[in-house]
């Protein structure tokens, strides 16, 4: 049974499969990234579809090609906002996230990037309720701290994917954890100050966090 939203685009939310979400700051990418990511979206519709393949699954292997392009701009990114880069502010949305462990969704990994988040987890309440606790909440904790109220802090849509089995999960929460490696910003992903790889060594990868264990904040 799959539940559905809808903003500006349609989503599908799928029960008991973990979904990957990603949340661009408001104005991380830009024109020419957007532009690029367009003429890719028409290049691959105009490809014939592989033997064998659903309508659904080519929609699903288009968005990932779009989606890996999109991360890397983000990553390699020199210009645009960057506000998640002030540790402060990475932090609150660090807490965020993990605060709504067990009672909103159940949580397998997280990233805060300085322009975008990376979170896996299989809600528990409604999608749109829990993003908009989140980005709701961080963009008014950020922006006060920040000294830039009314700022429009994050982009209204995001990216999201559900794994459709448990090794396609642990793929997920490798590409996560590993995403401050591949943008050259630390060595190992234990490294980055706000990841969930840095609990690993008693969090075992595919199994949700569970705040009273010594995973957390270990």
């Amino acid at each position: 049974m799959k539940s559905n939203y809808e903003r500006h685009l349609p989503h599908q939310i799928p029960d008991l499969h973990p979904l990957f979400l990603t949340w661009n700051l408001k104005g991380a990418m830009p024109r020419h990234v957007w532009r690029m990511l367009q003429r890719e979206r028409r290049r691959l519709k105009l490809l014939p579809k592989r033997v064998g393949e659903s309508s659904q699954d080519r929609s699903a292997r288009h968005n990932k090609i779009l989606f890996a392009l999109a991360d890397r701009a983000l990553d390699s990114a020199s210009e645009g906002p960057m506000h998640l880069r002030d540790p402060a502010a990475a932090k609150m949305v660090e807490d965020s996230i993990i605060f709504g462990v067990s009672e909103r969704y159940e949580l397998y990994a997280w990233c805060v990037m300085s322009n975008h988040v990376h979170v896996l987890l299989k809600p528990l309440w409604e999608l749109k309720d829990i993003t908009q606790g989140i980005k709701g909440y961080t963009a008014h904790e950020i922006n006060t701290l920040q000294n830039a109220r009314g700022r429009v802090f994050w982009q209204d849509e995001s990216y999201d994917h559900w794994a459709r089995d448990d090794e396609e999960m642990l793929r997920i929460i490798h590409y996560i954890e590993n995403n401050p490696v591949v943008a050259g910003l630390c060595a190992l992903p234990k490294d980055w100050p706000w990841s969930s790889a840095r609990f690993r060594d008693s969090w075992p990868p595919g199994q949700p966090l569970i705040k009273s264990t010594s995973a957390f904040r270990g």
